[in-house]
């Protein structure tokens, strides 16, 4: 038995305490948080609130938890080298240090290691430390995306002709970008399909998680500004309607490749999550950018369907003995809806009460939200996410339509996640892609 600590706060971190608490191998679980999420505190045998950068304050708690191995949820805590200040104390965790979460702290370092090892995937880019040569490598690609050099938040990333209107735009961004990071990626734009692939690893082993799509943009019909993620959807073959087999093997093979650059590269060996943001084109799957820890929407689509014992792979994960688990998910499809204050995520009404019927089948995970007086309070970010599971897609989102409509209060939805319309739309998107392709070939 081992007594678990979880760092994080949001959604994705209260699917992660509903799978550590009913382990069999856990003890006790405690939770370090930036803000009291009521879902996480429900689970856990003790709890402190505190940022996640005052390391001194998180090994406090962690020597007071007695904790044997601690789990962390989100990239900023890895950023801060959360894992190497408890690793220092004996503490085993589930997570890169700092040096390998640089896997998403740097878009340039990982879009370099992949050059260096002629790691499939890869899109034409350039890094740049200062302005000079960004306006020839513009007018080289023509059709680019500009990308910051650390993390974002998942909003930083600017497209031409969507986010940014012309060159004069591009570049005007490009030096707000180095007012505040140390430098900027131009790289091609690609046309396709996005898709995440999570990967847990212990170093040696990669466990693969199922395909999952998110949404970034705030409202139907994939319009509005971009946001942490409005909700997602994972197919029962664990493949999205749109992709190949072939598409799947290609992204597990760019995260075996990437594992063994890493591990050539790195002081130690990277252990917790590789979750690669792909995207399906006319060429094959290209990778868009690394995460170095479960994702948040898709974590919600994993851990409901997950039938292995989550503290045992993290376990295994830790001890580097992951080649010994047989990691299951079950053959259902999952749909994921997230409830947002109003005005998300420029201008989020924060403060407002949400209230929740009672008898939803749906699995919900609360995220942005606290708990004053017995009533559930929104605050600046995604609000509960609301997961459906069934046999089939479709069956997955009524579920999750069922659930979404008993929450009530001044929040929103996307209401077209994981419908008929808007994946008959992927696909065709593809079949014209792959069409135009073989047309031109």
């Amino acid at each position: 038995m081992r007594r678990f600590l979880l760092i994080g706060n949001g959604g994705r971190e209260h699917a992660l305490a509903k799978a550590l608490a009913g382990s069999r191998v856990c003890s006790a679980l405690y939770a370090y948080m930036g803000s009291p999420n009521p879902g996480i505190i429900g689970l856990s045998k003790g709890y402190k609130i505190g940022e996640f950068e005052e390391l001194k304050s998180l090994l406090e708690f962690a020597r007071e938890s007695k904790t044997d191995i601690a789990v962390v949820g989100p990239e900023a805590a890895l950023a801060a080298g959360v894992v190497d200040a408890l690793e220092r104390l004996g503490i085993k965790c589930f997570g890169p240090t700092k040096e390998g979460a640089r896997l998403e702290t740097s878009k340039g370092f990982t879009r370099q290691i992949m050059q260096k090892y002629g790691i499939p995937g890869l899109p034409k880019f350039k890094v740049f430390s200062k302005i000079t040569g960004i306006s020839q490598f513009m007018d080289e690609v023509k059709d680019f995306v500009v990308k910051p050099d650390g993390l974002t938040g998942g909003k930083g990333v600017k497209v031409l002709g969507e986010h940014l209107h012309s060159k004069d735009d591009a570049l005007k961004y490009c030096e707000e970008v180095l007012g505040s990071h140390t430098a900027v990626i131009i790289e091609e734009r690609l046309e396709g399909e996005e898709f995440s692939l999570m990967s847990i690893t212990d170093g040696k082993t990669l466990a693969h998680c199922p395909a999952v799509q998110d949404h970034k943009r705030a409202y139907d019909g994939d319009s509005g500004p971009n946001t942490g993620g409005m909700g997602s959807y994972s197919d029962a073959d664990h493949s999205l309607p749109f992709l190949r087999e072939e598409d799947i093997k290609q992204a597990w093979e760019i995260n075996s490749q990437m594992l063994q650059a890493l591990n050539n590269e790195l002081t130690s060996r990277y252990k917790g999550v590789m979750y690669g943001g792909f995207i399906a084109t006319s060429q094959g799957v290209k990778l868009i950018e690394y995460n170095a820890r479960f994702g948040d929407p898709e974590a919600e689509n994993i851990f409901p369907i997950l039938e292995t014992d989550f503290g045992e792979i993290v376990k295994a994960t830790v001890e580097g003995r992951l080649n010994r688990m047989d990691v299951r998910l079950k053959n259902k499809a999952t749909v994921c809806k997230y409830i947002v204050p109003k005005g998300y995520p420029e201008n989020p009404q924060k403060g407002g009460e949400i209230s929740i019927e009672e008898g939803i089948e749906a699995e919900l995970y609360y995220a942005s939200v606290i708990e004053e007086h017995g009533k559930l309070i929104a605050q600046s970010s995604r609000s509960i996410a609301i997961v459906g599971i069934g046999d089939t897609i479709n069956d997955a989102e009524a579920a999750c339509q069922r659930g979404v409509e008993k929450i009530h209060g001044s929040v929103f939805y996307r209401r077209d996640i994981g419908t008929d319309a808007l994946i008959q739309k992927r696909i065709a998107h593809m079949k014209r892609l792959r069409v135009a392709e073989k047309v031109i070939s």
